[in-house]
């Protein structure tokens, strides 16, 4: 199991002061609407429902969750976009919430002003895994193998849960930091990719933690480095890709929560307040350490700068690799 230190120390707080839950009276006056911008299943999907009873409990209403999966995001993102700007409705995004303004055109919203920034929910690390057949016992000798393999014309290649991805995404910035080519191939989803891996139809993946840790401890995969900027608690003895001299890759996924543009300040604070009490419970604690998952539970306005970060960097990443959506 999977609980970061700084997870534990994050729900201490929560039981030494009283939270602003009534911040702002008369809220709600119906069920909260989570809107979310993937199908079920998913990261978000999983954190959402597991709060949701508690949230519903704080609220005093309930937390309802509609699936509206598509469009990188985008058909979720439009619906909440043009709710009323009251605390009713609310998106529940992930990594991709940063992607799409890139990817996408003709939208009838603004990323960058339709939404207000509420909590980070999660931070998911990653991990890059080789297939065993591939001569490279370390990162180090990963990353040499690359280079030849580069220079030879024959670059590495690396499976992804389809064009734009989060897992792309991390692809492109290896490359970018590595200095040398992988050439990328995309699948449908993040389970497919781990297939491909498994298969030997890919070199590497750099996928979540959840979906390769089993894999990697039982030895049909390969684990050579951490996305993270530390190492893991659950793989003290990989290396982060910065040990092995890609400075500055630090690439996890995430999820978080937006509302309507123009919510009251009030509003935002308490459902911050709520959705943190909520995502620091034991129970949720340890069923998103069992699945490679950091709650996080960040301020709004600590929210909007990470989201802000994410936007500047995905968007470099975006134009120097070439990334389209199909």
């Amino acid at each position: 199991m999977f609980i970061p230190r700084r997870a534990l120390m994050g729900a201490a707080p929560l039981l030494a002061s009283p939270l602003p839950l009534r911040a702002q009276a008369g809220f709600p006056t119906r069920p909260v609407r989570a809107v979310l911008s993937f199908p079920p299943g998913g990261a978000i999907d999983a954190v959402t429902r597991l709060i949701a009873p508690r949230v519903g409990e704080l609220l005093g209403q309930p937390l309802v969750v509609e699936n509206r999966g598509g469009a990188v995001g985008s058909l979720a993102a439009g619906n909440v976009a043009s709710a009323p700007a009251d605390g009713h409705t609310l998106l529940f995004d992930a990594s991709q919430h940063a992607a799409a303004p890139f990817l996408l055109s003709n939208l009838a919203f603004s990323y960058d002003t339709a939404f207000a920034p509420v909590t980070q929910l999660t931070s998911v690390p990653l991990l890059l895994a080789a297939h065993p057949s591939l001569p490279a016992q370390t990162i180090v000798e990963f990353l040499a193998l690359g280079r030849a393999r580069a220079a030879a014309g024959r670059p590495l290649t690396y499976a992804s849960g389809g064009n734009g991805a989060s897992t792309h995404y991390a692809g492109a910035l290896f490359q970018k930091l590595a200095g040398f080519e992988v050439t990328h191939v995309p699948f449908r989803g993040g389970g497919p990719a781990v297939q491909g891996l498994l298969a030997g139809t890919v070199d590497f993946h750099i996928g979540t933690v959840g979906s390769t840790a089993a894999l990697v401890r039982d030895g049909r995969l390969r684990g050579l480095a951490v996305s993270t900027a530390a190492r893991l608690p659950a793989f003290p003895d990989l290396p982060t890709l910065q040990e092995a001299g890609l400075a500055g890759y630090d690439w996890n996924e995430w999820g978080g929560v937006f509302a309507p543009a123009g919510t009251p300040g009030p509003i935002l604070a308490r459902l911050q307040a709520v959705l943190r009490e909520a995502l620091f419970q034991p129970v949720v604690l340890e069923r998103l350490g069992a699945i490679g998952m950091v709650p996080v539970g960040s301020m709004p306005a600590e929210f909007a700068a990470f989201v802000a970060a994410q936007k500047a960097l995905t968007g470099s990443l975006t134009r120097d690799a070439g990334i389209m959506v199909n």
